[in-house]
């Protein structure tokens, strides 16, 4: 810096001089600089003479002729790189991008990633919009905790005209610690995705079939259709039952569980939400464990084909309601959250 300001100073004493002077002295100072170029390999430069030299070349049309030290190149480039970050420097001032994520709602993404291991982002962002957060899919991605998602069924095609309608059954399996198969049947209804009945024995029959879906329709509520696979347990007295209630039974194609989807989809939900999670006892345990998680899943677990919503309508808490609570549910395994008042 002080090189650039003895240049200015003589630069301004010079006015004073006679021309011939001027020119002695421009004459010894191009024989020294002669020599310094000759036995210095390479001259070491400051930021303050690049600036000097990007600022003298805007001005002076000459400044090419006098520079013998660097390449004329080299100073365009230096010019360019102030450009660059004087502009770089105007530009960092402001806040450009999305406005940042608060630090209470990133831990509460972790938090909810963390305690629910079985969600994913589709999931998180509908529960925060349950207590007035608003978020991207793609913020809770990036603030989640990273694991394996399970996989998703894709199938969705099937007769929406009908879907008030229409209700799918089915069994599943589930193992004791003492090794008896438990046999669970359930009925889901295609409208809210809302299980209306489920049951659990050790011997399914077709009566036994038949008086569960009585139980699920009583007085006249029956469906006007009936979907389910071709299993041997639906036999012709399970058949006369359904026909004298007035429902029309679809049956879907052997071996082809993709085309009853709904149920099919809960039952993977049960397993991997629930039944995945915990050590069955015995009968009595699995009812109550399955009364648990259709509570949970029914009033406060969010569905991606419901719009974010329950199959029992949550209703969507404003976000300066209160602090976000946390509420286990289904023994831990799942949790709540809603805003309180402090």
């Amino acid at each position: 810096m002080r090189s650039v300001i003895r240049a200015l100073v003589s630069f301004v004493v010079s006015f004073f001089r006679t021309r011939a002077a001027m020119q002695l002295e421009i004459l010894a100072l191009r024989h020294q600089l002669t020599v310094c170029h000759r036995s210095a390999k390479r001259p070491r430069l400051r930021p303050a003479d690049r600036v000097f030299w990007a600022s003298l070349s805007r001005v002076w049309s000459g400044w090419e002729r006098a520079l013998v030290f660097v390449q004329p190149a080299t100073v365009v480039r230096w010019r360019r790189r102030k450009f660059r970050e004087h502009w770089g420097r105007l530009s960092r001032r402001g806040k450009p991008g999305r406005p940042p994520v608060s630090k209470e709602v990133r831990e509460l993404i972790r938090r909810m990633s963390s305690a629910n291991a079985t969600w994913g982002s589709p999931r998180i962002v509908g529960e925060l919009a349950k207590i007035g957060i608003t978020v991207s899919k793609s913020t809770v991605e990036k603030y989640m905790v990273r694991r394996r998602k399970p996989p998703s069924a894709t199938w969705r095609a099937f007769l929406k005209n009908h879907v008030k309608d229409l209700v799918s059954i089915d069994f599943f399996v589930v193992p004791t610690v003492t090794f008896r198969v438990l046999f669970v049947f359930v009925v889901l209804s295609h409208q809210r995705r809302r299980v209306v009945h489920f049951n659990v024995t050790e011997h399914p029959t077709a009566e036994w079939t038949a008086q569960q879906v009585v139980e699920a329709f009583p007085f006249e509520t029956a469906p006007g259709f009936l979907l389910r696979d071709r299993d041997g347990v639906y036999g012709h007295v399970f058949r006369d039952r359904i026909a004298g209630m007035g429902i029309e039974e679809v049956l879907i194609a052997p071996r082809s569980p993709w085309q009853s989807p709904y149920v099919e989809r809960v039952i993977g939900s049960i397993r991997r939400e629930c039944l995945d999670l915990v050590v069955v006892f015995h009968e009595r345990h699995l009812r109550r464990l399955l009364t648990e998680y259709f509570a949970y899943y029914h009033r406060s677990r969010v569905h991606r084909s419901l719009d974010m919503d329950c199959p029992d309508h949550r209703p969507v808490q404003p976000g300066d309601s209160g602090v976000v609570v946390e509420i286990p549910q289904v023994g831990g395994i799942h949790h709540r959250y809603e805003r309180r008042a402090a």
